[in-house]
C-alpha cells in the first residue's frame, strides 16, 4: 500500500511539474518514448552519438559545435567575448570592430581557451556511494566522497588520456564519469562587430523580437595544423521553419529545480538579493571606471557586459521566486511526498542547512578579482600539492592540473589600473561585510584605507608577469613561505579563514547532498531514471517546436528577418545601441531582406546554453542559441512554455551575412563540409 501511494503521489508531482517539452536530458538518458509519442521522432544511437560528438563546451562558459571537417567551431559572440577582449589592444579592438582571417596564417591563437568534446559517460554511483560509510559524520563523508571521486578521475585520466570529471547529478542521487577530449590550441577565424552581435544592447537583452548576429567562428588545431574532425554538423541552409521540431545540444550551467521550499526561500530572501546588490555595486564601479577615458572603457567593457547581463538575469530569477504561489505549491507537493515516504527528515536537514548559511553571511575569507585570484590559487596550490591527489581540494587534483595551469599561467593581458579599481572595491566590501573592528580586517588593511592598500598591493606585486608566476609555482610551499610579494602575503593572511569557511561550506553541501539523494531515490522508485537532473554545465539535450507566443494581447511571431533589423534601427532613430555597423549599411542593398534572422522555440535552456547548436530532425544545423526571453528567466527554478522561449540566431542569416556583408565566401564553403 505504501509503495502504491508513493507511485500515485510522485506520478502526480511529476505530471504537474514536467509539462510540454520540459527537460535538460542526459545523452545517456534521453526521453525516447516521449519523443516518439509527442513528436513522432525516433532517437537512434547514431543520431545521438553524432550530435554528442559534434557538440563542444567552452571552459570560459558556454557551448558550441563543430561545423566542418577541418576544425571550425561555431559559438556566440558573447561567449567568445572573453577571448576577443584578451586578443584586443588599444590599437586593434577585435571585440568592437570584428575580425576575419581569410587565410590560416592570420587566425589568432586564444591565450587560454580550452574546448571540451564529450567522448563518453559512465555511471560510477555505486563506487562513490560505497566510499561513504554510515558511521561517518558530514565532514568525514565529504572528504571520503571527494577522495574517491578524485581517484576515479585520475585512474580514468591515466588510462585514457582524456579529461575526466565525476559529475554530481540529482543533488547527489547519481554520479557519472564524463570523459572529454581537450582542445587547447584554439584560434579566432571570424567575429562580427559588437554592434551587429549585440544590436539593441542591454535594453534589448532578454527581450524579443531580436535582431542579433551573436555568432563567432573559431578553429581548433592539433600539432600546429587544423584538427581533423569526424563528427561535425552539416547545415540545413533553409534553417528552422515555424512549427518545426528542433533540438538544442549544449551545456546548461546550473538549475535548481530540485530545491525544497526552504531552500527556495533562502534563495529568495538572501542569496539572490545579495547577488543583485553585488552586481549593482560592480556595475556602478565599472561605469565610473569607464568614465576615466576611452581606453578604460575598452578595458572594462567585457566585465561591464557580463555584469549587466547577470544583473538582468538575476532580477528575472528573483521575480519568479517572489511569486508566493510557486513556493507554496512546492511546499504542498513536498508535504504529500513526506507522507508517502513516511519521513520529513530530508527536508528538515535541508532547512537546517539554510539557517546555517544565513548565519555565515557576515563572514568572508576571499576577494574577487583576477590578480588576487592568481595569488590565492598559487598559495592554495602550493599547500595542496603537499598532499596526495585524492586528499586535495577538487580543483587541485592531478586530473585537473592541465586545465588549471592553462588558466593560471595565461598570457592574457591584465591592466593595473583596472585591477587596482576592482581590488580597492573588494577591500571596501570586505570591511563592510565583516565590520571595521574585525581583527582579520585590520590584518588585511595593514593600517591603510582600501584605496591606498589596493594601490600599494598592485604597484608592488610581480604576479602580472607570467614567468614570475611560473617561478613561484615551481618553488612550491617553500617559495610561498619565502615570498615577499604583497599579494601572496595577503592571500596567506586570508588562507586560514578561507579554508575554514570552505570546510564548513563543503560539510553543509554534503548534508544537503545526502538529503537530496534520499528525495531523489523516492522519485526513482516511482518513475525509474526517466527524470532529468538539474543542469551541471554538462552536455544535455533539450527540444521543442519553433513557436511564437502571445504577449500583452499581441501575437509575437516565431522569427524576425534581416530586413527587420534596419527597420528596428529606424524605429529607434539610429541612436545608442540601435546603430548597425557601417559594413551592414554599406551592404544593405545586397542583403536578402527576407532572410530569417532570429527565431524562438520552446526548448528548455538556461545560462551556459549560449552557443548551443540547434538542429533539425536530421541532425542538421539550423541555428545557434544566444538568449532567452524575459519570461524564461525563471528557468533556474521551473519551466513553462506559455511565453518562455529560447532565442536563436537563424543559420540562414549567418550564411547570408558571411556572403553579403563580410565577403567571407571561402569560409562559407568550409561550413558543413
Amino acid at each position: 500500500m505504501r509503495r502504491l501511494l508513493v507511485v500515485l503521489i510522485l506520478g502526480w508531482w511529476t505530471s504537474a511539474a514536467v509539462q510540454a517539452d520540459e527537460g535538460m536530458w542526459l545523452f545517456n538518458g534521453l526521453p525516447k518514448q516521449d519523443l516518439k509519442q509527442k513528436h513522432d521522432f525516433e532517437v537512434t544511437q547514431d543520431w545521438a552519438e553524432h550530435l554528442q560528438l559534434a557538440s563542444v563546451r567552452f571552459n570560459s562558459g558556454g557551448s558550441a559545435s563543430f561545423i566542418s571537417s577541418n576544425g571550425l567551431v561555431l559559438t556566440n559572440h558573447h561567449v567568445a567575448a572573453d577571448t576577443l577582449y584578451k586578443l584586443s589592444t588599444a590599437e586593434r579592438n577585435l571585440a568592437e570592430d570584428g575580425y576575419y582571417a581569410d587565410i590560416l596564417e592570420d587566425e589568432l591563437k586564444a591565450p587560454d581557451l580550452e574546448l571540451n568534446q564529450l567522448v563518453s559517460i559512465e555511471d560510477v554511483t555505486a563506487r562513490v556511494d560505497a566510499a561513504v560509510k554510515p558511521e561517518m559524520d558530514a565532514a568525514e563523508a565529504s572528504k571520503a566522497r571527494q577522495a574517491v571521486m578524485s581517484k576515479i578521475e585520475q585512474e580514468s585520466k591515466e588510462k585514457t588520456g582524456l579529461r575526466s570529471d565525476v559529475v554530481t547529478l540529482y543533488g547527489g542521487g547519481r554520479y557519472h564519469l564524463y570523459r572529454y577530449k581537450q582542445y587547447t590550441d584554439v584560434r579566432l577565424v571570424w567575429a562580427p562587430e559588437v554592434q551587429a552581435a549585440m544590436f539593441g544592447g542591454d535594453a534589448d537583452n532578454f527581450e524579443y523580437p531580436r535582431y542579433c548576429l551573436d555568432v563567432t567562428i573559431f578553429r581548433v588545431y592539433e600539432e600546429g595544423q587544423p584538427a581533423k574532425i569526424e563528427h561535425f554538423l552539416s547545415v540545413n541552409p533553409d534553417g528552422a521553419q515555424d512549427g518545426d521540431l528542433v533540438f538544442v545540444s549544449g551545456n546548461p550551467g546550473r538549475t535548481q529545480r530540485i530545491l525544497t521550499a526552504e531552500a527556495l526561500e533562502y534563495q529568495r530572501d538572501h542569496r539572490l538579493p545579495d547577488v543583485l546588490n553585488l552586481l549593482r555595486r560592480k556595475e556602478v564601479l565599472m561605469q565610473q571606471y569607464a568614465l576615466e577615458g576611452p581606453e578604460q572603457e575598452r578595458r572594462g567593457r567585457d566585465a561591464m557586459l557580463g555584469i549587466q547581463n547577470s544583473r538582468k538575469a538575476y532580477t528575472g530569477m528573483l521575480a519568479g521566486l517572489q511569486n508566493p504561489g510557486f513556493i507554496e505549491q512546492k511546499r504542498s507537493q513536498h508535504r504529500q511526498l513526506q507522507e508517502a515516504i513516511g519521513t520529513e527528515q530530508p527536508w528538515q536537514t535541508i532547512a537546517e542547512v539554510q539557517d546555517r548559511r544565513v548565519e555565515l553571511k557576515s563572514r568572508t575569507g576571499s576577494l574577487r578579482g583576477r590578480i588576487y585570484g592568481i595569488a590565492e590559487d598559487l598559495v592554495l596550490m602550493a599547500q595542496e600539492d603537499e598532499k596526495p591527489s585524492p586528499e586535495r581540494l577538487r580543483e587541485f587534483r592531478d586530473s585537473n592540473r592541465e586545465s588549471f595551469e592553462q588558466a593560471l599561467f595565461s598570457p592574457a593581458p591584465m591592466y593595473a589600473d583596472l585591477e587596482r579599481t576592482e581590488l580597492a572595491d573588494e577591500l571596501a566590501r570586505f570591511v563592510e561585510i565583516r565590520g571595521g573592528s574585525d581583527p582579520l580586517v585590520a590584518k588585511v588593511l595593514a593600517g591603510k584605507g582600501p584605496r591606498q592598500r589596493a594601490a600599494d598591493l598592485i604597484q608592488q606585486t610581480s604576479l602580472f608577469d607570467v614567468e614570475a608566476r611560473k617561478k613561484l609555482a615551481k618553488q612550491g610551499l617553500a617559495g610561498i613561505r619565502a615570498s615577499d610579494d604583497p599579494l601572496i602575503e595577503l592571500a596567506v593572511i586570508l588562507n586560514e579563514e578561507y579554508r575554514q569557511l570552505r570546510g564548513i561550506s563543503e560539510e553543509l553541501d554534503e548534508k544537503e547532498r545526502q538529503a537530496y539523494a534520499k528525495i531523489t531515490e523516492a522519485k526513482f522508485k516511482a518513475e525509474g531514471d526517466s527524470v532529468y537532473p538539474d543542469a551541471t554545465f554538462t552536455l544535455r539535450l533539450a527540444f521543442g517546436p519553433v513557436q511564437g507566443y502571445e504577449e500583452d494581447g499581441q501575437s509575437v511571431p516565431s522569427n524576425t528577418t534581416m530586413g527587420g533589423a534596419f527597420k528596428h534601427q529606424t524605429v529607434h532613430d539610429s541612436e545608442g545601441a540601435w546603430v548597425l555597423p557601417k559594413s551592414w549599411m554599406d551592404a544593405q542593398d545586397s542583403i536578402a531582406s527576407s532572410t530569417p534572422f532570429n527565431f524562438v522555440c520552446t526548448a528548455d535552456i538556461i545560462g551556459g546554453n549560449s552557443g548551443s547548436p540547434v538542429v533539425d530532425r536530421d541532425g542538421k544545423l539550423v541555428g545557434v542559441i544566444f538568449d532567452g526571453n524575459i519570461q524564461s528567466l525563471t528557468g533556474d527554478f521551473y519551466y513553462t512554455d506559455v511565453q518562455a522561449r529560447a532565442v536563436a540566431v537563424h543559420i540562414a542569416s549567418v550564411l547570408e551575412a558571411l556572403r553579403s556583408i563580410y565577403s567571407a565566401t571561402e569560409l562559407v564553403q568550409q561550413i558543413g563540409r
